[in-house]
């Protein structure tokens, strides 16, 4: 049985059973305390916690799932897998354990050809909490398990909370029995790997008010609604169904790993190393795919360095196979999407986009990969001269931190040359980091809190009414104020204020428009708005400060929007989607949108691409949108669903996920995209938009940033001042600056270079002097020199390496020379072999000169160079390193 059929049999049960289905959440998690949705259940904790109210009091779901802590375990066991997906029935006050337990035996149990899955009944065990005697009950006496293939457990295997104070109870999980081969007798408690664990029901039951750990917790009673929480795993249901071994076999997960396997010419199950490597790169092949279709991009920080680190694994364990620097990516990322995508059909009409990302963050790490390798060679080099065996252990996390390279990597390479890698050390420094990582989000851990207050106002007010696309003035009535997250029933002037109305004209911020400003008057208050923010669906929050009187819970306000704001944000809004049309006609469909940010007068706007955009495109969009402009093409919006809006065309911000009914926003027959927010009533009212350029913002993802309006006109006005001063300075005509200033330019290049040609002759001119100037210490010429104020650093540096080439090879030679480039010291020092051999070296010397400046420096024996602040100490430093010199040599 495949995935996707496993997935929908899930579904229509629960469906035909009263259950509302509700698609998957996106991997992005609403919680503030998670990077990535780690368990099925997490987009119904709000629900759970009460601070917001689910849709029915039966849902269903496949929800994706992400979680990285044993990411270093992936492939290594064929347990462990990034990925995956969780088939989940929740109940909400409604149906209990005597519902929840009967549902799944009879899902399990019934065959195949009656919709079910078809697990004989013989083969089925099942846990429950050591004191859960009612659940026990029920297994035996209502679904017929016989007692001996009940097993109980305590606190640690059966009972589960969220880890903070809240909802909590015991659990009872089913477990299915792979046979004597797969280990010894005796039940799940004797062998979790022969009795293989496939679905875990929850009873929240009890109300938790102290969570110390996973065992150690205060109850204070029973909740007044008990829930139900459920949770199958299905990569592990889609391996017992398709009668393989493990998750890396089945349909989703085996077409990647087979192909990658054809691709690199190996062959799955002959070499365990290789085995290791083909499912490191079809588990992380498929996650970062889904998360690149969530609208996650590769980054160094938060959620993007997952998706990063995971897609450079993947690339990794493709060179380790032999791919050298051959880009496999593609071909393998278009493999998951085929094997997903009967599950999620976005990942087939999104591809275009998928595949820029990850084409370029593998283009990205091949070039990385070069440059580390480079850095790795160096500190070989340097570990070697030493006469070193073992690498530094902050050698190696560096190139790990820095350079993504993972340890086993680097491992690899060092005992390619023969050398041993510092894996205490390195471990150490990953251990901080962690720690680190863990710290911050321990000091994060307050999301749940941080909303239920608003969970509760929307209760309250109910979805508040947006009346901004058609007013930007009302009447509302205040429904709720807050005072640093707190209710009030009332705030006076000076109070930085939330405020929740009934309705409001006020826009908040989503969907790349910065929010509205204005004002909200009552009779004895006026607050002034500077933000406007939905923390939860529904609910709208106007942040503000009261300017004068006292705002009360009930009174009625004039809710006023700044209007010349609200036009000029709507202009940028309207221009965005122009412009993501334009560069879509120019670069072709994977020009997708990746993110925006609409102000008044200008926008920058985010998209996918491999590369730089040229000039020329850059020309080609804004003639094209300035074209349509003239035109003044009428923009109209209204409400479809979202299957007719993509079948009519309509963009969509790549990576967002939209609802059943959305909104459409249509600029003539130029532009049709799926919007949320506030636009102008035709395409003449942007007046100009004039893009200023485009840069990189990370890993197949470009940003061009436009003004619109009268900023694009006040833009023009100053650059047409600027060119009409040149051409009176230069004396040409406006088309001839180009050339013109590129010719002084190149002059004045040329001159410079000349003039550092002859400081260089001038600052080695005194290169023979110095050498007749030398003294002897004990038998070494020691020369010391301060070149004149204003010598480049790169002078003073060649005047020490030639002083020092200019004595004999067999005669100890020390060269230090110090100067102050611009008002802060240098000093360099050079020491040749035949002076090394006597124990002198130039990081040494560098040291004590540097110390007398108020700086640091070293280097190698050889050469080294530092510097400090202490200008007036330069003579100081020179003489005390000619005492160092005499002192160690005497």
């Amino acid at each position: 049985m495949e995935s996707a059929e496993i997935a929908r049999r899930f579904l229509r049960f629960f469906e035909e059973r009263g259950h509302k289905i509700v698609p998957s959440a996106s991997l992005i998690a609403e919680d503030p305390t998670l990077l990535l949705v780690p368990a099925g259940m997490v987009p119904f904790k709000p629900y759970f916690l009460g601070q917001r109210k689910p849709p029915a009091a039966r849902l269903a779901s496949v929800q994706k799932c992400v979680r990285t802590p044993d990411i270093d375990e992936v492939g290594k066991t064929t347990r462990h897998a990034t990925f995956f997906q969780m088939l989940g029935n929740f109940s909400f006050g409604d149906y209990f354990k005597e519902g929840a337990i009967p549902f799944a035996w009879e899902l399990l149990t019934r065959s195949e050809s009656d919709g079910g899955f078809g697990f004989p009944e013989d083969r089925l065990w099942v846990t429950v909490y050591q004191d859960d005697d009612e659940a026990a009950g029920i297994w035996h006496k209502q679904v017929g398990v016989p007692l001996e293939r009940i097993q109980r457990r305590g606190l640690a295997d059966n009972y589960w909370h969220m880890g903070v104070p809240g909802p909590g109870g015991p659990c009872s999980e089913i477990y299915y029995d792979r046979g004597p081969e797969y280990g010894r007798e005796g039940g799940p408690v004797a062998d979790e790997d022969r009795y293989l664990e496939v679905w875990n029901l929850v009873f929240m039951q009890y109300q938790l008010s102290a969570v110390r750990s996973k065992t150690d917790f205060d109850t204070s009673g029973e909740l007044p609604a008990k829930n139900i929480d459920t949770g199958m795993g299905l990569e592990r249901m889609a391996a017992l169904l398709q009668g393989v071994d493990n998750i890396y076999e089945i349909d989703t997960t085996y077409k990647i790993l087979d192909r990658a396997a054809e691709l690199t010419r190996t062959r799955y199950g002959r070499d365990p190393r290789a085995d290791v490597s083909l499912r490191v790169i079809a588990d992380h092949v498929r996650t970062g795919t889904m998360l690149v279709a969530d609208g996650v991009l590769p980054s160094n920080e938060g959620r993007g360095y997952v998706l990063r680190r995971i897609l450079r694994r993947s690339i990794r364990n493709l060179r380790l196979l032999g791919t050298g620097d051959e880009r496999y990516m593609h071909e393998l990322t278009a493999v998951a999407i085929d094997a997903m995508g009967d599950t999620y059909p976005e990942l087939r009409s999104d591809a275009p986009q998928i595949h820029a990302v990850i084409d370029a963050e593998e283009a990205s790490f091949l070039g990385t990969l070069r440059t580390g390798t480079a850095i790795f060679d160096v500190a070989v080099e340097e570990t070697k001269r030493r006469g070193g065996t073992k690498l530094p252990g902050e050698q190696a996390f560096q190139l790990h931190d820095t350079y993504g390279f993972p340890i086993d990597l680097t491992l690899e390479m060092a005992a390619e040359q023969g050398l041993q890698v510092d894996e205490e050390g390195f471990r150490r420094l990953m251990k901080e980091q962690r720690e680190r990582a863990k710290a911050d989000a321990a000091a994060k851990k307050t999301g749940n809190a941080d909303i239920s207050v608003f969970g509760q106002l929307l209760e309250q007010a109910g979805k508040v009414d947006f009346l901004g696309y058609d007013t930007t003035s009302a009447e509302s009535a205040v429904i709720g104020i807050l005072v640093d997250g707190r209710p009030v029933p009332a705030a006076g002037a000076g109070t930085q204020v939330e405020v929740v109305l009934g309705r409001t004209p006020f826009y908040a911020e989503g969907g790349g428009q910065l929010a509205d400003q204005g004002v909200l008057r009552a009779s004895g208050a006026l607050v002034e708005v500077h933000d406007v923010q939905s923390p939860l669906g529904g609910l709208i929050v106007h942040r503000g400060k009261v300017a004068s009187g006292e705002l009360k819970v009930g009174d009625e306000v004039q809710a006023e929007v700044d209007v010349e704001r609200r036009k000029a944000i709507s202009r940028s809004h309207s221009a965005t989607h122009m412009v993501h049309r334009g560069f879509k006609n120019f670069l072709g469909e994977t020009a997708a949108q990746a993110g925006s940010e609409n102000s008044p007068g200008r926008f920058r706007f985010d998209f996918t691409a491999a590369g730089a955009v040229p000039p020329s495109v850059l020309r080609d969009v804004e003639d094209e949108v300035n074209a349509v402009l003239i035109d003044d093409l009428q923009v109209n919006a209204f409400y479809t669903s979202q299957a007719e809006a993509r079948a009519m065309g309509a963009l969509a911000m790549f990576g967002e996920k939209y609802g059943d009914e959305v909104r459409v926003v249509e600029i003539g027959d130029y532009s049709r995209e799926l919007c949320g927010g506030t636009h102008v009533h035709s395409s003449g009212q942007l007046g100009l938009v004039k893009i200023l350029g485009e840069q990189s913002v990370g890993a197949g993802v470009r940003r061009v940033e436009a003004l619109v309006g009268l900023d694009a006109f006040r833009f023009l006005a100053r650059e047409s001042v600027l060119v009409a001063q040149l051409t009176d300075q230069l004396k040409a005509r406006r088309e001839e600056l180009p050339e013109r200033i590129e010719g002084i330019v190149t002059r004045l290049r040329t001159a410079e270079k000349e003039l550092e040609r002859l400081r260089s002759a001038q600052v080695l001119a005194v290169a023979g002097s110095l050498v007749e100037q030398a003294r002897d210490v004990h038998g070494v010429s020691l020369v010391t020199h301060r070149a004149p104020d204003g010598t480049a650093a790169d002078d003073l540096r060649k005047l020490a390496l030639d002083v020092r080439g200019r004595f004999p090879s067999d005669r100890p030679a020390v060269v230090v020379v110090a100067g102050a480039p611009s008002d802060r010291p240098v000093v360099v020092a050079a020491v040749n072999e035949a002076g090394r051999e006597r124990g002198l070296k130039a990081g040494q010397l560098v040291g004590v000169a540097a110390k007398a400046l108020g700086g640091g420096g070293g280097g190698k024996d050889d050469v080294a160079q530092g510097g400090g602040s202490r200008v007036e100490a330069i003579d100081e430093a020179l003489r005390r390193v000619a005492e160092a010199v005499a002192g160690q040599l005497g």
